[in-house]
């Protein structure tokens, strides 16, 4: 349950004065539904109102509050034109401009006479200085409520700030005091506020330097996310360990039948993460080990061969990923090594219906069917499994951790193989993985060639198209990315379909088109004439950015490449260079290129390595929208900047871990904090597992 003094944050937003259903809504799609979610909705940015200076000494274009007399209103004989209201301080003139104006009331507001305090921008027009639709009027007593420091936040379509300024204030008054929960040595060695003045403070920053994410204030707050974060996965992890694991290893004759219809050598690194593997199945405690393995370095062959030593041990297993294209590419890679070792495979995906679909669940219940390669459909409640004993859960960033419960709950002490093929920073990897043991696999099969990759100016796409038929004669297989329109998929497919379009006049039935508007036949269809050579260029949206595997695809172009992170470029690039040929990856960007953008564009000139790749997407975005975080998998910071606030990362997680050791139900008075923390940070999962154990 959560603490009586947290309730008044959890009410919803609608609760305060001035947010009815209307702004509600828009503030919920900005910050959230609860006034816990207001009250971390910081400001980016500041209005200086102090300065005030008298007209004949005012600077343009800079926010100002001046003390004036209205001198006159000067209505437009035509409504377009704008309304004025000239005003005097008795050093010189100035205009107060309205457009679309009422005149009532403007002359109640301003009238004639009368002293007021208003506050703007000043701009200079004709000659004369002019405030647009001044931010504030005020009678004289107010002087001193204009005259601050006004926080800026960050607005959606609809919403004022003055609107969500109201809120944020209201939502305040709701703060309660609260138990501190941070080490007492740490306040005093890094001079932190206690956190409702921590919050006050950074909802009123009076400088440049109170709104940076390493302002004393900004550092306690973001400390206090971190903390409950790495205390949620310290929990889970220790709560998911005690479940008790099954030692078990094999007799070795189906891992080496495999091995030996492999067509190349592991390399260095497999094996070590092979024994890595096998000595956590071998233990009694439950395997939960996150694989990472950049693109092409051989995950899915380590996931095979551990997989048929938990068959050894007479286990059933799972490969579970998040898209029907990725679990088809997984079957037809896995399928022809294991069924030559005599171990039989089925597919289970949202397609399968009826009686085949029948079918594969009684293989599964019976026992005859040793590995299951799917998506989701895996975890549907009428699936049972005979003895499933280790899963593999593909692409991570795509699934919660409840998800990898619910699959690992399909079975008495299942070991987990979790697999990414998007290299993670050591922070990000903190705070989403910090539940389990990390493998990494930092080479890429033997033989594989450098791709080179370029970036071009999209007016030079004439140019690229006779490239393009130049490769198709010397056999190339060329993948044509089209451009990214954020939050529009209509938009991003009407950009295939158009390329699509342009380059099938000139190469004809060479070119195919995938998209993710296609049904599942269609893009099966579609992959199977790339892969088999019937199509040569396949046009795609990014659809195709995870798991596609076409190894003579030697040529990639990516349209629009400024528009991508440098993560989902690093990932579709990864879709060519798969074979032992030349391989040559085109970025073609439009210009002028913002100094985002060219970081970008150099960071994959200079570099394949993603983990590299990864570190350098981390400095130029920041956490919130890297590597997919803002999936469900990974952890989504509000107060924290995982690109900034990487070294008090690492102190939280040995505060947690330490504090764990000393009370690990969290019963002193500390521990009554923390739990506090954890539900102001909605971390109930964790509090709750705390109260099972």
């Amino acid at each position: 349950m959560r603490p009586e003094i947290l309730f008044s944050l959890f009410k919803s937003i609608t609760s305060l004065v001035g947010v009815g259903p209307r702004i509600a809504t828009l503030i919920e799609k900005i910050a959230g539904p609860h006034i816990v979610d207001l009250c971390c909705h910081l400001p980016h940015a500041l209005i200086d109102r102090r300065y005030a200076p008298q007209i004949a000494d005012a600077q343009s274009g800079v926010i100002a509050t001046m003390t004036v007399t209205v001198i006159a209103h000067k209505k437009p004989a035509n409504r377009r034109m704008p309304y004025k209201v000239t005003c005097s301080d008795g050093t010189g003139k100035i205009d107060l401009v309205f457009f679309h104006a009422h005149e009532d009331f403007l002359t109640a507001k301003l009238p004639v006479g009368e002293t007021r305090v208003v506050s703007g921008r000043l701009e200079i027009f004709s000659s004369g200085l002019q405030i647009t639709h001044p931010d504030h009027i005020e009678p004289l007593d107010k002087i001193d409520q204009v005259k601050t420091v006004e926080a800026v936040y960050p607005l959606t379509a609809g919403l004022t700030l003055k609107t969500i300024t109201k809120a944020i204030n209201g939502a305040l008054g709701e703060v309660p005091e609260l138990a501190e929960w941070i080490d007492p040595s740490l306040m005093r060695r890094e001079k932190w506020p206690e956190w409702r003045a921590a919050l006050f403070t950074a909802h009123q920053p009076q400088s440049e330097k109170s709104l940076a994410p390493i302002s004393n204030a900004r550092m306690r707050l973001a400390y206090d996310e971190l903390l409950a974060n790495q205390l949620a996965l310290a929990i889970m992890r220790r709560e998911m360990r005690k479940i008790k694991g099954r030692s078990y290893s094999g007799d070795g004759h189906l891992y080496q039948s495999i091995m030996s219809h492999l067509p190349f050598q592991l390399t260095n690194a497999q094996n070590i993460v092979l024994a890595e593997i096998s000595a956590d199945m071998s233990s009694k405690n439950r395997m939960l080990r996150l694989l990472q393995g950049d693109v092409g370095s051989g995950k899915t062959v380590v996931a095979l061969l551990s997989m048929a030593t938990a068959i050894e041990a007479g286990c059933q297993t799972v490969l579970m990923a998040p898209t029907e294209v990725l679990a088809r590419q997984h079957l037809a890679t896995i399928a022809p090594f294991a069924e030559k070792a005599g171990i039989k495979v089925v597919s289970l995906t949202g397609r399968d219906k009826g009686k085949p679909r029948q079918l594969i669940l009684d293989k599964l219940a019976s026992g005859e069917a040793k590995i299951a390669i799917g998506t989701h459909a895996l975890f549907q409640d009428d699936i049972s499994f005979n003895n499933l004993g280790f899963a593999v859960i593909d692409e991570q960033h795509r699934f919660g951790v409840h998800q990898r419960l619910q699959l690992a709950s399909k079975g008495v002490g299942v070991d987990v193989l979790v697999m990414t093929a998007t290299p993670i920073p050591r922070t990000l990897m903190l705070t989403a993985y910090g539940d389990m043991d990390v493998s990494r696999l930092m080479e890429k099969p033997i033989g594989r060639k450098p791709i080179d990759t370029r970036a071009l100016p999209i007016e030079r796409l004439d140019d690229i198209i006779n490239g393009v038929g130049r490769s198709l004669k010397t056999g190339a297989k060329i993948f044509w990315i089209c451009p990214l329109v954020e939050e529009s998929e209509k938009v991003d497919l009407a950009a295939a379909e158009d390329r699509h379009a342009h380059l099938s006049k000139i190469f004809g039935a060479q070119v195919g088109l995938i998209h993710g508007r296609m049904k599942a036949a269609e893009k099966d269809a579609a992959m199977e004439a790339f892969t088999n050579g019937d199509v040569k260029i396949l046009v795609a949206t990014t659809v195709i950015e995870v798991g596609v595997d076409v190894p003579d695809a030697n040529v990639m172009v990516i349209e629009h490449a400024e528009r991508f992170g440098l993560a989902q470029l690093h990932q579709l690039r990864g879709r060519i260079g798969r074979g032992d040929q030349a391989s040559n990856c085109l970025l073609l960007y439009a210009q002028p290129l913002g100094k985002t953008a060219q970081a970008r564009l150099k960071v994959m000139r200079d570099t394949e390595d993603g983990f590299i790749i990864a570190e350098e997407d981390l400095k130029l975005r920041g956490a919130g929208e890297l590597l997919g975080t803002r999936q469900s998998g990974m952890a989504e910071f509000r107060l924290a900047d995982l690109a900034v606030h990487g070294d008090i990362l690492a102190i939280a997680r040995d505060d947690a871990a330490l504090f764990l050791q000393r009370d690990p139900h969290l019963e002193s008075e500390r521990g009554q904090a923390i739990r506090t923390l954890l539900y102001l940070f909605s971390c109930d999962t964790a509090v709750r597992n705390l109260r099972s154990g």
